[in-house]
C-alpha cells in the first residue's frame, strides 16, 4: 500500500491536473531558488503524505511537482543543516555528533565552501530566514559571514516562538550590511509577542517583494522553526481542528503545522504576484524525522516508517519532500535515491545552467560527497548516487544511542551496527492505534534491511545474507578512516546571555577566552567490538529503556 493519498498520486499520474502534461524550456535562465526547511517534522505529519494534517498549500505544491519519496537528511538538526550548507557528510565536517548547543564554541567548520558562496559566485542574491544553528560563538559563523547578503531568524537551535528566548536571551535578530558596507546586527526586542512562523513568512513575502525588480537571480533559505518544541500556536489555528481532533496537544501539533502551510500559501502567491513563480524552483523537507522520543505524548508521526529523529531507522532520516518548478517539471513521483549533501552541486549546476556559464571567481571547495541530481529529478532518471553514509557517530546520545552507531545505504540494503535507535518502535499518526508502543523492540548489534521490499524495517535479515553484511561493513571502515575528530565543545559560561543585556551574542568576539575543547575517547568501528555477536548486553538495552523516557538523564559514555 502505497504511504501518499489518493489525491496526490491521481495527479502524479496525470489525472488530477488539466496542465500536467505542459512542461516550458526555461533551461537556459537562472532560476529563482527557494530552500524550504522544516524542523522535527514527520513523515505523515503534512497532508500530502497522509492526509491527517489539513496541508493544502504543500498539497498542491506536491501534486504540480516532483513528489521526492527517497529523500534523505540527517537524524538531527545541525548535521543536517550542516550537510546541506557544505556538501559534505558530517562526518568529514566534524558535526556527526548531537547538534550545537545553547552556549557551545563550535560551528560548521570555516574553510567549508557552502551554498550561498557558490551562488555568488554566479551573480545571485542570497537571504536566510529563520533558523541558522550552525554556530555563533563568533561572528564569523553567522549567516551574513557565510555569504549571505541578510539575514532574519535566530543562531541557537530553538526558542520560545512568542518571546524568541532561551535561557533568558533574546535571539532573534536582523542583520544586514547598511549602505556603508557596515555590518548590522539589529535584535528586535520590537517582536517580542509575534509568532515566529508568522514572522518567518512575512519576511520571506516582502523579500520576494523586493526581488522582483532585480534583474539577478535569488536563493532564499527559509529555514522554519516549525514544528520543533516547544508546541505553541496561536488559538485560530488550534480552532479549526477543534471539531476532529480531541486531544489537545494533537490539536496544537497539528495547527503548528497548519501556520507553516499558511505561510508557505503567502509565499507561493507573493511568487504569483510578482510575476516570478514562473522562474523559481520550491525545494521543500525537513531536518530530520519527527521527534517521537524523550516525549511523554507522541504527537508527531513518522508511519510508516520505523524510529524518528536521533534515529537511523527511516523515520529519522526520510524527509517528507519535494521539488516545485512549475515550467521546468511536470507532476511526477521520483523514486531517486537523494541525499541532502546533493543539493549544493545540484544548486550550482542549476546556477551555472549545467556548466556553461563560469564562475565570477574559482570557487574552491573540499572534496564534495553530493551529487547533481537534476536530471534524476526532471528526467525521471536513476539516482546519480548508489549509496550514502547515514552516520558514524563514536559517542552515546541522550535520548538517542547508548552504544557508539554507524549505518550505510547502498542500493537497496541498509546496514546499521551497533544501534539504530533509540527511537527504535513505529510511531502512528493520532488516527492509527494498533502498532507497537513508541519505544519498540530494541536494536541488535547487527542490522540489515532490503529498504525496497521492508520500507518499514521490520525484517532483519543479516542473518540470511552475511557476504552483503561484509561488504557493507567494509565500506563503513574505509568511510570510517576519512572521517575527522568530533567538533563538539564544552558550554562556556562566558556565553550566559546575561552578561549582554539578556541577548545571544558571538562572546568570544566580545570577550577576551580561550575555547574549550570537551574531552571526547572516540571509539574505532575497527574494534572487534562492533562485530562481537548480534545482541546488546542487558546493561546496554537498560541504558536504551532508560533513554526512551528519561530526558534529564546525563549519559556521557558506555563502558564495554
Amino acid at each position: 500500500m502505497s504511504p501518499y493519498p489518493a489525491v496526490v498520486l491521481l495527479c502524479l499520474l496525470g489525472l488530477g491536473s488539466s496542465n500536467s502534461s505542459q512542461k516550458s524550456d526555461y533551461t537556459e535562465k537562472q532560476p529563482n531558488i527557494i530552500y524550504i526547511l522544516s524542523d522535527d517534522l514527520g513523515h505523515s505529519d503534512v497532508g500530502f503524505t497522509n492526509g491527517f494534517v489539513e496541508t493544502p498549500h504543500l498539497n498542491r505544491l506536491a501534486q504540480e511537482g516532483v513528489l521526492l519519496t527517497q529523500n534523505y537528511v540527517q537524524q538531527v538538526c545541525s548535521p543536517t543543516r550542516g550537510a546541506l550548507m557544505s556538501g559534505r557528510y558530517p562526518i568529514h565536517t566534524g558535526l556527526q555528533h548531537e547538534v550545537i548547543y545553547p552556549g557551545e564554541p563550535w560551528g560548521l567548520p570555516l574553510d567549508e565552501t557552502i551554498i550561498p558562496q557558490v551562488l555568488k559566485e554566479y551573480n545571485y542574491s542570497t537571504h536566510a530566514v529563520g533558523k541558522w544553528h550552525l554556530g555563533m560563538h563568533k561572528w564569523a559563523f553567522t549567516p551574513l559571514y557565510r555569504g549571505f547578503d541578510d539575514f532574519f531568524g535566530y543562531y541557537l537551535g530553538g526558542q520560545n516562538y512568542d518571546s524568541h528566548r532561551n535561557e533568558k536571551g533574546l535571539d532573534l535578530r536582523s542583520d544586514y550590511f547598511d549602505e556603508n558596507g557596515k555590518f548590522v546586527d539589529e535584535l528586535r526586542w520590537d517582536l517580542d509577542g509575534r509568532y515566529s512562523a508568522e514572522l518567518y513568512s512575512e519576511r520571506t513575502v516582502e523579500l520576494i517583494q523586493g526581488l522582483k525588480s532585480q534583474d539577478t537571480p535569488f536563493f532564499i533559505y527559509l529555514a522554519y522553526q516549525s514544528v520543533h518544541a516547544p508546541h505553541m500556536v496561536p488559538q485560530r489555528y488550534i480552532d479549526q481542528y477543534s471539531s476532529h481532533i480531541t486531544d489537545e496537544k494533537e490539536r496544537v501539533f497539528a495547527a503548528m503545522v497548519s501556520s507553516m502551510d499558511e505561510g508557505i500559501g503567502n509565499i507561493t502567491k507573493a511568487l504569483e504576484n510578482t510575476g516570478l513563480a514562473d522562474n523559481t524552483i520550491i525545494v521543500f523537507s525537513s531536518d530530520n524525522g519527527g521527534n517521537v522520543n524523550c516525549v511523554r505524548e507522541v504527537t508527531s508521526s513518522n508511519y510508516p516508517y520505523r524510529g524518528g529523529k536521533r534515529a537511523l531507522y527511516e523515520g529519522g532520516v526520510r524527509s517528507p519532500s519535494f521539488v516545485w518548478a512549475r515550467n521546468r517539471l511536470s507532476p511526477s513521483q521520483s523514486d531517486a535515491m537523494i541525499h541532502v549533501t546533493d543539493w549544493l552541486p545540484t544548486f550550482w549546476s542549476l546556477a551555472s545552467l549545467q556548466g556553461k556559464l563560469k564562475p565570477n571567481n574559482p570557487i574552491k571547495t573540499k572534496p564534495l560527497d553530493g551529487v547533481d541530481q537534476w536530471l534524476a529529478i526532471s528526467e525521471n532518471l536513476p539516482s546519480n548516487r548508489t549509496e550514502f553514509v547515514i552516520n558514524i557517530d563514536p559517542k552515546p546520545v541522550m535520548c538517542g544511542h547508548q552504544v557508539p552507531h554507524a549505518g550505510l545505504r547502498w542500493k537497496e540494503w541498509k546496514l546499521i551496527i551497533g544501534q539504530g535507535g533509540p527511537p527504535s518502535g513505529w510511531y502512528p499518526a493520532p488516527d492509527v492505534s494498533d502498532l507497537e508502543n513508541p519505544c519498540g523492540p530494541h536494536d541488535s548489534y547487527i542490522e540489515l534491511y532490503n529498504i525496497i521490499e521492508d520500507p518499514s524495517e521490520t525484517k532483519n535479515v543479516s542473518d540470511k545474507y552475511p557476504d552483503i553484511v561484509k561488504m557493507l561493513t567494509d565500506k563503513i571502515r574505509a568511510y570510517n578512516a576519512t572521517a575527522v575528530p568530533l567538533g563538539n565543545k564544552k558550554k562556556d559560561p562566558a556565553s550566559n546571555p546575561k552578561y549582554f543585556n539578556y541577548t545571544w551574542m558571538p562572546w568570544l568576539d566580545m570577550v577576551a577566552h580561550d575555547d574549550v575543547p570537551i574531552e571526547l575517547e572516540t571509539y574505532s568501528i575497527t574494534k572487534d567490538l562492533w562485530l562481537d555477536g548480534n545482541q546488546l548486553s542487558e546493561d546496554d538495552i537498560e541504558f536504551s529503556r532508560d533513554a526512551c523516557f528519561a530526558p534529564d538523564s546525563n549519559v556521557d559514555s558506555v563502558e564495554f
